[in-house]
């Protein structure tokens, strides 16, 4: 089995799926940055790129908040 072989393809997750491993991918990430050993942390990485890469993918013109901006944190 390859890395490649571990969990479904991000493309063919639906949208509320992608949501989902995403969110529990962000509420792991702390604990894998922390504790995880390094093939089980570069695996969470991968992981984690994919589905954001696949986000990305299929949001091209996603809503960015002003406030996200160097211009918006300058305002602040």
């Amino acid at each position: 089995m390859t890395s490649r072989d571990l969990g479904v393809p991000p493309g063919d997750l639906s949208d509320d799926d992608l949501f989902r491993e995403l969110g529990h991918l962000y509420e792991t990430r702390l604990d894998a940055l922390r504790h995880a050993a390094d093939q089980a942390y570069g695996e969470h990485t991968r992981r984690m790129n994919e589905l954001e890469a696949e986000y990305l993918r299929r949001r091209p013109g996603r809503e960015i908040d002003p406030e996200r901006l160097r211009e918006g944190a300058r305002a602040r």
